[in-house]
């Protein structure tokens, strides 16, 4: 009885984890992938357990009925065997039963997980493309060939354990005898055995074969692919191995017929001797005294073909590199006509998360996070789409005196509020100049967008197991809190949720379910859930399509935008594979990591070795209701289009896609940072320069990032050739062995003809240009004064993100610097943007402002850029003429130079104080900058004379206060 209630509520439970499984499908409206899926599962885990218990259970079966018919001793006295068989008689056929019923279990859930693997080879979509080697089709190496593999190691294991077990019924039944002076065993048992060797030769055999094919993902030679001992040494081996196999499993069924072990003998001797010969020793020894010698000439065909096949698996292969002499000789005449510059994006996602938090928390249950997006967003003045820095007020939870499970569940469902501020200006404080803010939200952006619906029931900040019960007949959740009139007293806002996603979970039926699900009786006995509930859960978008797709690889960076007066989360997604034939395989996760990469985002990762990806799908989750649409993006992908057939209406062409929607669309940062890589070595197509790597570059280190590499910035970019500067994604080069610039690469991150178009600006092999990192150490000498100044009390000097871009002919460098400053009660430290640095050439400039700074550096010709950028065309090619050095300012006496740090300690002190009031008294504050400048710019080129660039990649160990790591939102709750 007790084992039956324990079985009982056992299924219970598992019951309950797959039907609301079932219903979150239904509320999504992708019942066709929970069905397709469990389905297919289904029927490989019946076709897996029928087939492997068919087979070991069926020779098994007929061992026992071989058995001889003499009885125990039948050799000659009772042994061990017999002693072993007398205490299994009497359970045999429970142990018989049990013992399948586990095989059947582990066999069909091992094919039942190669569901993928089935439905790829049932619905494979031709690539149009062969194999430069067999001349098949690629779809045959990335769908077919799988399955085949899975279908013989499937296969391969059934006969052995019906040969192992076989042998064991066979033993234990006198079927053989191990005695001295050999093995005796019966005719049956003989014949048995010899069938199964002989299935098993024969699968081999088929297994040399495929094995051929298999030589296109060779990693033996120089680069990835068949090289040349595979195709002139391993591949005629395999061939002739299975024609050997195919001789001795027909010698294996020979002595079936003919009596004596002396043909399975000869049979298994040839077949051991020839892989060892031929498969192992002759491709030896043909690498070892033909290719190794001369590797370059015997290599050469593969390396193309690894070039061709790498560039066109990573859609690399319509890169353009072009030459481009960035001296930074500019002309007053190129400074005036390149307006690019005017958008340059001063605030640094990776850093003001905190400042966002500090100015727009507003309580403190709510939170941003530590990384923002960048999107495009019309300027409130001029309509012209600029870099803007955005987020979503997302939900923290209740604060500790107010957990308990109504309010996290019931009352605490949802976070509030679009923020926004464009990137390329800031206010007089050094904040964000906010566009969108507040709660209700405010702004001129809200006005441009239409928004209409700011709730944020689905956000990155909800973890797996977080779930809330919405809806119902009245307004119990929190919408936002509000001041009282004239700023005094508090209240709330509430609501109640009317978005058709969720489950309802108004019947006792599903209460119960989720009650099991989340081990929750609250669920099941709360008088707040009612016939028009719903259970929102499964709330991180990236997750969300990770359930709904699992067939695709997801970006770890969702990002938000408005579309249509709602809020949504677009997540790119990607097709990834690792069997495109002769492409160079690399780590996924390698590929992508650098100082703004957190492994813990990686959503969903089907398989870390790649060698192929394309951004096919792009998602959108409606942050209010939860709904999920996929679109097509690149239709022609044969990966996509062979899932678009096993789950056909599932994913919508791309011409469903809403023009406010495609605005807000990008080139996904995952896909270029996997491109870059490639590129670093692929962008040599010519074989034997390939096989030098005499010119292959590095990704730089992050300047304030330690030994991690730099990542890629979206930057509004004018590149040569092009008329006006377009939304893009950016990253230099360095050479393998030096610091100095070897390349800038920019893809068109717009939808558009032009989008995702990589331009790779080559720097001459004969000049110097000065990599970020000297570009970095140059601004902490020279300026190493004021920012130590900057960094006095408590404060930190934060660096902002590098930016590089083509300008005048040549590279401009802009970096924000920040100054961390206390929060008022008791709030984590926050940055607030202070300088702005500047490099062009050998000159740098250093300002409150980036026209101030552009001054410094190109003299009054650097006026304040105009808000609509003409289009001017390609850009004047750089003069020869060496640079104007910037004018030294006079020193100042020791006297004069105390004075200036007193006043400036002092000015700095003060600004402090004003910070500390509650809340901080801005005007204050205003003043004591003003002061702190004054005095700053006395010391401005005083403390390190101006020096040319750094010959070292990082920064110096100058007494320049190190950049700290980027802040965590707090913890704790603030209000």
């Amino acid at each position: 009885m007790a084992i039956a209630l324990v079985a009982i509520v056992v299924f219970f439970f598992l019951f309950a984890g797959i039907f609301t499984d079932y219903l979150w499908y239904d509320s999504v409206d992708y019942t066709a992938i929970f069905s397709g899926v469990i389905v297919t599962q289904i029927l490989l885990f019946v076709v897996g357990a029928v087939v492997m218990v068919g087979i070991v259970g069926g020779n098994m079966l007929l061992a026992y009925r071989m058995r001889p018919m003499f009885g125990p001793g039948m050799f000659g006295g009772a042994s061990g065997a017999d002693r072993y068989r007398m205490a299994l008689d009497p359970h045999r056929k429970l142990i018989f039963l049990i013992g399948l019923a586990v095989l059947a279990l582990f066999a069909g859930s091992s094919f039942g997980g190669q569901w993928k693997t089935w439905l790829e080879f049932v619905n494979a979509v031709p690539f149009g493309e062969v194999d430069p080697q067999f001349k098949e089709d690629v779809s045959f190496f990335m769908f077919t060939l799988p399955f085949i593999r899975m279908v013989l190691n499937f296969l391969f294991t059934a006969v052995v354990l019906s040969a192992v077990l076989a042998t064991i019924v066979h033993y234990l039944y006198g079927g053989f005898r191990l005695q001295s002076p050999g093995v005796h065993a019966s005719r049956a048992a003989r014949v048995h055995l010899s069938t199964l060797l002989g299935v098993f030769v024969l699968l081999k055999a088929v297994a040399y074969w495929y094995d051929r094919y298999g030589l296109v993902f060779s990693d033996r030679g120089f680069v990835h692919g068949a090289s040349y001992t595979d195709v002139n040494a391993v591949l005629p081996a395999k061939t002739i191995l299975a024609i050997i196999a195919l001789i001795c499993a027909a010698l294996f069924f020979a002595g079936i017929v003919r009596p004596g072990g002396m043909l399975p003998g000869v049979a298994f001797g040839l077949l051991v001797l020839s892989a060892i010969l031929i498969g192992g020793v002759y491709p030896a020894l043909v690498q070892q005294f033909q290719v190794k010698p001369n590797e370059q000439a015997r290599e050469k065909t593969f390396i193309e073909r690894n070039i061709d096949a790498t560039r066109k698996a990573y859609g690399v292969d319509k890169s353009e590199v072009i030459p481009y002499n960035a001296q930074g000789n500019a002309t007053d005449a190129s400074v005036t006509a390149d307006t690019s510059v005017s958008g340059v994006r001063l605030l640094d996602p990776n850093l003001v998360g905190q400042t966002y938090q500090q100015e727009q928390r507003i309580r403190g249950f709510y939170a941003f996070p530590d990384k923002l997006d960048v999107d495009r967003y019309p300027d409130p003045q001029t309509g012209v789409m600029r870099d803007t820095v955005v987020a979503v007020r997302e939900l923290l939870g209740p604060e500790r005196a107010q957990d308990n499970w109504i309010n996290r569940h019931l009352v605490y469902t949802h976070g509030y509020g679009f923020v926004a501020a464009p990137g390329n200006k800031v206010d007089a404080k050094g904040l964000p100049d906010f566009t969108a803010k507040d709660m209700p939200v405010l702004g001129p952006l809200v006005d441009q967008t239409q928004l209409k619906e700011s709730r944020i029931y689905f956000g990155e900040g909800f973890t797996a197991a977080e779930y809330s019960v919405v809806g119902g007949d009245r307004e119990q959740e929190l919408d936002y809190p509000f001041s009282g009139e004239n700023g005094t007293g508090s209240g709330q806002k509430n609501t109640t949720y009317t978005g058709k996603g969720g489950v309802p979970v108004g019947s006792f039926f599903n209460r119960m379910l989720y009650a099991a699900k989340y081990s929750e009786i609250n669920l099941l006995l709360s008088g707040d859930i009612n016939d028009k509930s719903k259970i929102l859960y499964e709330r991180d978008p990236a997750k969300r399509v990770a359930k709904v797709a699992p067939f695709l690889s997801l970006d770890n960076n969702p990002y938000p935008a408005v579309v249509d007066g709602r809020v949504v989360w677009i997540v790119d997604a990607y097709t990834t594979s690792n069997a495109y034939p002769y492409s160079q395989s690399k780590s996924l996760e390698a590929m992508t990591r650098d100082t703004v990469t957190d492994p813990r985002l990686v959503v969903q990762q089907p398989r870390d070795q790649i060698n192929y990806m394309r951004n096919s799908v792009k998602a959108m989750v409606d942050a209010y209701d939860g709904t999920v649409n996929l679109y097509a993006w690149e239709e022609n992908d044969p990966i996509l289009k062979t899932w678009m057939k096993a789950f056909p209406g599932i994913i919508k062409p791309k011409k469903d896609i809403s023009e406010s929607l495609s605005r807000h669309l990008r080139y996904p940062e995952a896909l270029f940072k996997v491109q870059r890589d490639v590129l670093s070595s692929y962008h040599v197509s010519e074989p034997d320069a390939f096989y030098g790597g005499q010119d292959f570059w590095n990704v730089p280190n992050d300047p304030s990032g330690g030994d991690v590499k730099q990542p890629p910035y979206y930057l509004s970019v004018k590149m040569p050739g092009t008329a006006s500067p377009s939304f893009s994604l950016t990253t230099t080069f360095v050479p393998r062995q030096g610091p100095n610039l070897a390349a800038f690469m920019a893809v068109n991150a717009t939808p558009g003809d032009d989008y995702g178009k990589l331009r790779i600006l080559r720097m001459p092999s004969n000049t110097t240009v000065s990599g970020p990192g000297q570009v970095q150490n140059n601004f902490q000498n020279k300026f190493s004064g004021e920012l130590n100044v900057l960094g006095l009390g408590q404060a930190k000097v934060r660096y902002g993100n590098l930016l590089t871009l083509p300008f005048a002919g040549g590279l401009i460098y802009v970096e924000p610097v920040y100054v961390e400053i206390q929060g008022g009660s008791g709030q984590e430290p926050y940055p607030i943007l202070s300088r702005v640095l500047v490099g062009y050439g050998n000159k740098v400039g250093s300002a409150n402002t980036l026209e101030d700074a552009l001054k410094q550096v190109f003299g009054d010709t650097a006026t304040a850029p105009p808000t609509t950028p003409p289009d001017t065309g390609t850009p004047t090619a750089a003069p020869t003429a060496p640079p104007t050095a910037a004018p030294e300012r006079p020193a100042l006496s020791a006297s004069d130079m105390a004075k200036a740090i007193e006043d400036a300690q002092k000015a700095y002190d003060d600004a402090q104080a004003a910070l500390a009031k509650d809340p901080p008294d801005w005007v204050a504050y205003g003043e004591a900058q003003k002061k702190l400048a004054d005095a700053l710019k006395k010391l401005e080129g005083v403390a390190v004379p101006s020096a040319s660039p750094a010959a070292t990649p990082a920064p110096s160990g100058s007494p320049t206060p190190a950049p700290s790591a980027t802040p965590a939102p707090s913890p704790s709750p603030s209000s």
